[in-house]
């Protein structure tokens, strides 16, 4: 019996969000986005995670916080540079960022806690390509910028930005990679 689930896995392909644009996205497919994004093991349901969505206006506004921060750090960037910061979330239709919101707990571990948000992260971006979106998981230097994070109301050093997911419209389908070759990773233990 042939399992669709299994042949958009075998082939799903994260875009990059320089090869995406802007586009309108339901507001039910995000909200199902959103849903099926936390539907993650999570061993104590303790949810260490907060999710920002940015869309509409809001990606603009950000991307000003993004642009400043940015010049803070590089007082010689070009204009191009700059303007680039400034409209970096404009590449995308939403962008949702994942927060890592570790719980104090007696004997769930915050690694247990990372594993999770990791799901998170990657049930939000499969959700988004499972509905035809162009999606792509993101860290770069504005997950770790302080100003950045003051901005999302990070003040407790024990929270963290664990990815941007961009989504938006496809311009063109992804071209295959290299995969990992499974047999060199894989290993069948025996007693």
């Amino acid at each position: 019996m042939k399992n669709k689930f299994i042949d958009f896995l075998l082939k799903r392909r994260s875009i990059t969000a320089k090869k995406m644009r802007s586009s309108t996205i339901k507001k039910e497919d995000l909200e199902n986005i959103l849903k099926s994004g936390i539907r993650v093991p999570d061993h104590g349901a303790l949810s260490p995670w907060k999710l920002i969505v940015f869309k509409g206006e809001a990606r603009k506004t950000f991307g000003e916080v993004l642009k400043n921060s940015f010049l803070k750090s590089n007082p010689c960037a070009s204009s191009e540079e700059i303007a680039f910061e400034k409209n970096r979330f404009m590449r995308a239709s939403v962008v949702i960022c994942v927060l890592s919101c570790p719980v104090k707990h007696k004997s769930i571990p915050v690694w247990e806690m990372q594993l999770s948000l990791a799901a998170v992260c990657m049930n939000l971006l499969t959700s988004a390509q499972s509905m035809g979106y162009a999606a792509q998981w993101v860290t770069e230097w504005y997950a770790y910028d302080k100003d950045v994070l003051n901005a999302l109301g990070i003040n407790d050093s024990s929270q963290k930005v664990s990815g941007f997911i961009y989504v938006g419209e496809k311009i063109n389908d992804p071209i295959e990679r290299v995969r990992p070759n499974m047999s060199n990773l894989t290993s069948f233990w025996k007693n």
